[in-house]
């Protein structure tokens, strides 16, 4: 899981850069956090009800939030090792 990924997803959702929000979907090796961009991008091209839109964006931004807590106590679990 790369943290950036979920970073720059929340960055291009919150600033509506939907053409880089595109591209990290097609890079990205998270198959999950792809398909939630799927979803969302094409409810906000295709659907007209406002509530399915809101319904995918809500999905996105609980998986990245879901995948920040589990990458920040992945990384809280690794030993510490000092190097004096």
């Amino acid at each position: 899981m790369n943290m950036m990924d979920y970073d720059r997803a929340l960055y291009y959702t919150h600033r509506s850069e939907w053409d880089n929000l595109l591209i990290l979907m097609v890079r990205t090796k998270d198959q999950f956090l792809s398909k939630k961009i799927e979803q969302f991008l094409h409810a906000y091209n295709f659907e007209h009800d406002y509530t399915i839109i809101e319904k995918n964006l809500t999905s996105l931004l609980r998986y990245i939030d879901h995948a920040n807590i589990t990458i920040q106590s992945e990384l809280s679990d690794l030993p510490m090792y000092s190097l004096s």
